[in-house]
């Protein structure tokens, strides 16, 4: 009796975790790839080329809009969206600090010079439909677009100052923040284009 018993709970058991397996196995949704970057050991190889990344792309979308007045704006919300990207609490707190900040003084600026004669614009890349920006952006009106410009880049060499700045008392960031400063410095050959 004993032995049935068992044998019976065996086989219930063991339906039950076949009957819960393609269950679990059938559900639909997106899937979500989550990059963990620990506290303590200065950053992922993998995510700090994510960001350079991340970063080039952004010059190359707003090169394509082919508007050199939005190309400020667009700017500061390719950079928002990047800093968007970095999760808190890891080792590129700061670098998402500078990103945030850079993105606000850019936006606040493209603002300030806003065309009255044009309106906000969403931008789409002919490239990939699926990538746009969050926001419509602010036209620079062509009287400031020079000096706008130049404020701008004025702002990027602010934000790779900082970046190597805070880098100088860690020996293990400084290679990492060298590289995402040049990659945030590189954005202003847009603005002399």
């Amino acid at each position: 009796m004993l032995k049935t018993a068992v044998k019976s709970l065996t086989a219930g058991v063991s339906c039950l975790g076949l009957a819960a397996a393609p269950a679990l196995a059938q559900a639909t949704g997106p899937l979500v790839y989550t990059v963990v970057v620990p506290a303590g050991e200065f950053g992922s190889a993998a995510f700090l080329t994510e960001l350079l990344g991340t970063l080039s792309a952004a010059k190359a979308f707003c090169r394509a809009t082919g508007d050199s007045a939005l190309q400020v704006d667009c700017l500061s919300e390719r950079l928002e969206a990047a800093a968007d990207g970095i999760p808190a609490g890891t080792d590129y707190d700061e670098v998402r600090g500078v990103l945030q900040d850079t993105s606000a003084r850019l936006k606040r600026l493209a603002r300030q010079n806003r065309d009255p004669g044009r309106s906000r614009v969403s931008v789409t890349s002919s490239a990939n439909p699926a990538e746009r920006t969050a926001r419509p952006l602010t036209p620079v009106r062509p009287s400031a677009q020079a000096a706008v410009n130049r404020e701008a880049a004025r702002i990027f060499e602010d934000a790779g100052t900082v970046l190597l700045r805070s880098a100088e008392t860690a020996q293990e960031r400084q290679a990492q923040y060298a590289q995402i400063a040049a990659a945030i410095d590189s954005n202003k050959v847009l603005l002399r284009s």
